[in-house]
């Protein structure tokens, strides 16, 4: 693989893991380093190896995997100010973990070094230059992490100088420049950057941003114009407090936009598939509205901006999503025009036909009924449907005769439910009843347990998430409620909604929509084979 021109530098499993609600285990990790491996970074951080047992795991499991592409890195800091370099536990951690590059930080900031610390400024200098040396010593190659880099340099440009000769002169082999405490702004950034790049070559010097300010990203690509070579960050910006330069957009605007080659054109392509990837493991829901990579991305929800899309992307799109590995969509709501109608109705399967009444009354319909409180941005599901049965397409494959739901509590006892369901499957009756551990449940297996019998491929499905919010609140418990349902079969996922006053009758459209949508998208599958 060639050598990209910008180097990047994964901290995911190390500075990621510090943020709010992370905690990968040592087996999550490795999976994280091998998906990050593929992708063709060049660095990747495991994790410091003298801070706890679970890192210093992650470094033995490391011991028996082949990286194609990444060297493993341990984290630490220099020496302690009490200790020699060789007696000192932390600096015998990085040596213990193995890994062909460790880096380890320093005092930049000497308001860090007299204050927190409280130690000399000289004895600060003798700890990093000792450090970078003794490991240097050891065959591995050292990135030097100047901590709070710029707000040192800031306070006192002299000293910060200082401590980066220090690094440079006892055989570091990368000065990353650090803000620390994310509140630099990008102009500062580049122009105490340039004036390191005077004595510090630029292809061994590199930043690490925080987002604290929320310009982890533009603080990133300011280092970079200015020189730096190496860029620090973790995937979908994971860190502690506001996290860190988020690596994806990063990559995608330093590649895509400003021709800096991160990574190969094909893992350009699989970036979303990354974001999502890490974000699974960490356990936290994706962000819609994440740049390039989240689900909205590249959604349009506006009549005025659908009708220009459909004539040429470029007038709403700032690169074609297909490059990130994203995709285009357009959003129905009561903002649509019957442009929005139209796409959606091709990329659903439906023929609207050469008359375009179908498309205004499609319209007119979403109108009436976001205004009542439905949200068809957010149910795809029931916005087929309602496009099907406004068009005639739609085959009714059930209707209720009547259902009942019964719940009850002791203070003994859990809440208990039990629902009875009456349907009618092309004339022919199904009464049945099922137990729940609250309504919604209970009438869910009652619906499930009478079509059961006519559509066995409902067993294939199943309900994901379940979501109820109030329309409108002055109403108090009086007031309408949405119910959002998402479901799942093996090959697709899909959102239904439901409004009422009554949140069991809210629960029930849903519901209805969601096997409804189940049979219709079947049956078509089953009429249209591939």
């Amino acid at each position: 693989m060639t050598e990209p021109e910008i180097i990047i530098y994964d901290t995911t499993l190390r500075d990621g893991s510090q943020g709010e609600q992370i905690n990968f285990t040592a087996e999550e990790k490795l999976r994280i380093a091998r998906r990050l491996d593929e992708m063709g970074f060049l660095y990747i951080e495991g994790g410091w190896p003298g801070s706890n047992p679970k890192d210093v795991r992650f470094f033995e499991l490391a011991k028996g995997v082949t990286f194609k592409n990444a060297k493993l890195t341990a984290f630490g800091s220099t020496r302690r100010s009490d200790l020699q370099v060789e007696e000192c536990p932390n600096i015998q951690a990085l040596i213990q973990a193995e890994t062909p590059v460790v880096t380890i930080f320093g005092k930049t900031w000497d308001l860090h070094v007299t204050d927190i610390l409280e130690i000399s400024r000289e004895d600060n200098l003798a700890m990093i230059r000792e450090s970078v040396a003794y490991l240097k010593g050891k065959g591995k190659e050292v990135v030097y992490d100047a901590e709070h880099f710029y707000d040192g340099y800031r306070q006192n440009p002299s000293y910060a100088r200082q401590t980066i000769e220090a690094a440079l002169s006892a055989g570091a082999d990368w000065i990353v420049l650090c803000d620390t405490n994310g509140g630099a702004l990008p102009q500062d950034i580049q122009k105490m950057t340039e004036d390191i790049a005077v004595f510090v070559p630029k292809e061994m010097l590199g930043v690490h941003a925080h987002n604290d300010g929320g310009l982890g990203i533009a603080n990133s690509i300011a280092a970079v114009l200015a020189g730096a070579r190496m860029v620090q960050g973790t995937v979908n910006g994971y860190g502690e407090r506001c996290g860190n330069a988020d690596l994806i957009p990063l990559i995608a605007n330093l590649q895509l936009k400003m021709a800096r080659r991160c990574l190969s054109d094909e893992a350009i392509h699989h970036l979303s598939n990354l974001s999502n990837y890490v974000g699974d493991v960490a356990n936290i829901s994706p962000l819609n509205s994440r740049p390039f990579v989240g689900r909205s991305a590249f959604a349009h929800k506006g009549g005025v901006h659908v009708s220009a899309i459909l004539k040429n992307p470029l007038a709403y799109e700032h690169i074609v999503p297909e490059l990130v590995g994203n995709k285009q969509r357009v959003l129905v709501s009561d903002l649509a025009g019957k442009s929005n109608i139209e796409y959606k109705a091709r990329e659903l399967g439906i023929d609207l036909g050469e008359d375009n009444s179908a498309s205004r009354r499609i319209v007119d319909e979403i109108k009436r009924m976001e205004d009542e409180g439905y949200q068809f941005d957010a149910a795809e599901g029931s916005l087929s449907l309602l496009i099907k049965k406004v068009t005639g397409e739609f085959v009714e494959p059930f209707t209720l005769e009547c259902f009942q739901v019964i719940a009850s509590k002791t203070a003994q006892q859990p809440s208990q439910a039990q629902a009875t369901i009456k349907i009618s499957v092309g004339g022919e009756e199904e009464l049945t009843a099922a137990e729940g551990n609250g309504p919604i449940n209970a009438l869910d297996n009652a619906l499930r347990k009478a079509l059961t019998k006519f559509y066995p491929q409902i067993g294939k499905m199943h309900l994901t998430d379940f979501k109820v919010r109030i329309v409108e609140g002055s109403e108090g418990t009086a007031a309408k409620v949405k119910v959002t349902i998402e479901s799942q079969d093996e090959e697709d996922t899909w959102s239904t909604i439901g409004v009422s006053e009554n949140v069991i009758e809210a629960s029930w459209l849903a519901l209805v929509d969601s096997i409804q949508y189940k049979l219709s998208k079947d049956r078509d599958n089953k009429n249209n084979p591939e």
